[in-house]
């Protein structure tokens, strides 16, 4: 039986396991998205988010317990200076997972993981506006009216750029 048991295993040792979840914490952390296989992209996220909220408090006791997990300096530098600043109004959820299809080698289910504050798609595409179609008759009359506008206004810069370059004077 399986009770209690929640974590992956990932086919590997406990050590091999641990060092290799901190290499991919500090990849993600210095690099902000990184693309990985589903599982580990899954086991990679319960690893490093109570990470990200402990560098929500700059003290020595914290960064000593992250870089106990990370073991690479420059990342536990880049995660209590510009993650910690992003992530500071952010109750949770620090992380996004997002599936990507299956590798073509193995077919196994690839992912990439990203830190949710750095994706600048996300943060700046506004939504478009969705534009209704109806089919009423009432409504075709505005639709030519629409249509004859957007005629005039290109037929009123075509001739501008249709215009005939003026000669040159010829020389007798």
């Amino acid at each position: 039986m399986r009770h209690n048991k929640k974590f992956n295993h990932l086919g590997r040792t406990a050590s091999h396991r641990a060092s290799m979840l901190a290499n991919m914490a500090s990849s993600l952390i210095m690099h902000k998205r990184i693309t990985t296989t589903l599982a580990k992209a899954k086991a990679l996220k319960t690893y490093v988010e109570p990470l990200i909220t402990r560098s929500k408090s700059d003290t020595t006791t914290s960064r000593r317990v992250v870089f106990r997990y990370l073991q690479d300096k420059y990342a536990v530098k880049e995660l209590f200076g510009e993650v910690a600043a992003k992530v500071a109004d952010r109750p949770g959820g620090y992380t996004r997972v997002i599936k990507l299809g299956t590798r073509q080698g193995d077919a196994a289910s690839i992912a990439f993981i990203e830190l949710v504050d750095f994706d600048e798609n996300m943060a700046k595409a506004p939504k478009a506006e969705k534009k209704t179609r109806r089919s009423r008759r009432s409504n075709k009359a505005a639709e030519v009216a629409e249509t004859a506008e957007a005629v005039e206004a290109t037929a009123a810069e075509a001739p501008a750029a249709e215009a005939p370059a003026e000669e040159a004077p010829k020389a007798e």
